[in-house]
């Protein structure tokens, strides 16, 4: 198993915005809040991180940001997935050059893929690098499940050694336990089945939330991790109103707009996606003033 993938709460962070421009400045001092709030991992570029909106150059200059502002104090973790693999072998190659310690690949989406094709797709992305990769199942968006004994197939690569499981199915997350035992990483895709995962032997989520609540977030994880079992599962519960609140409207979009209430971030998205409607904006602050986020 490699080193270098984490125990705990992994962020999958947003990407900042300025007007049209990504707001480096703002990039930075998130990063740095975040790794000041003890996670375990950053993740760029995933879902989070409106990939599909950004081009070529930006998606570099972002990993260049996160790894020169990370300097090694945690796993950079940057999504390289696409639904063309040469495009996902050409973003893997360039995220190892420019410093990730491992990669976030999302099962093709649109077009799908046979079992065969799934197989294919991973290994040529898998063969093309020398880095950890963490296949991301995430059928909400992709209308396709990589299912339990796919993982299985693929984890006989070396690099192939993790799965973030975002189907948000307990029984199919049970089935990869099973099937995949110690030699896979598996971390929740979902920030309101944490304590669920970790109990099915999850190193861990990478997380939405954690964008807002860091500390909170890395807290859960920790406290399960060293048996402290019953308040990781009060934490979750306590967590779980403003988890929903984040989650009222497709992702990033709540969560920019609770960065963008402390003053983080501005509450800026790329079309197709927009700001969270005025309702769930209230209803969003409500919680986070409850919880003392705000």
């Amino acid at each position: 198993m490699h080193g270098n993938l984490f125990y705990g709460c992994g962020t999958a962070l947003v990407t900042p915005f300025k007007g049209n421009r990504v707001d480096y400045d703002a990039l930075e001092s998130l990063i740095d809040w975040q790794l000041d709030s003890g996670v375990d991992a950053l993740v760029v570029l995933g879902t989070t991180g409106e990939p599909s909106t950004l081009s070529g150059s930006e998606r570099s200059a972002v990993v260049e940001c996160a790894a020169a502002r990370c300097g090694g104090r945690v796993p950079l973790i940057v999504g390289t997935g696409a639904n063309d693999t040469r495009k996902a072998v050409a973003l893997s190659v360039e995220a190892q050059r420019l410093g990730a310690d491992a990669l976030l690949v999302v099962t093709p989406y649109y077009n799908k893929a046979s079992r065969e094709g799934l197989i294919a797709h991973y290994l040529a992305v898998a063969d093309s690098v020398e880095l950890p990769i963490i296949l991301y199942n995430v059928p909400g968006r992709t209308g396709l499940n990589l299912a339990p004994e796919v993982v299985a197939e693929l984890a006989k690569h070396p690099n192939l050694c993790a799965v973030k499981e975002a189907s948000g199915n307990l029984k199919q997350m049970t089935e990869l336990a099973q099937v995949c035992g110690e030699g896979v990483a598996v971390y929740s895709g979902n920030d309101g089945q944490v304590v669920p995962a970790m109990a099915l032997g999850a190193r861990g989520v990478i997380s939405v939330a954690a964008n807002v609540i860091p500390a909170p977030m890395h807290a859960l994880a920790a406290d399960w991790l060293r048996g402290e079992t019953k308040r990781s599962l009060e934490a979750q519960m306590r967590l779980l109103p403003l988890i929903d609140a984040l989650f009222s409207e497709v992702n990033p979009i709540p969560v920019k707009a609770a960065l963008a209430m402390m003053g983080r971030i501005e509450n800026t998205l790329r079309l197709p996606l927009c700001p969270l409607a005025e309702d769930k904006q209230a209803r969003l602050r409500e919680v986070m003033e409850g919880l003392g986020v705000l």
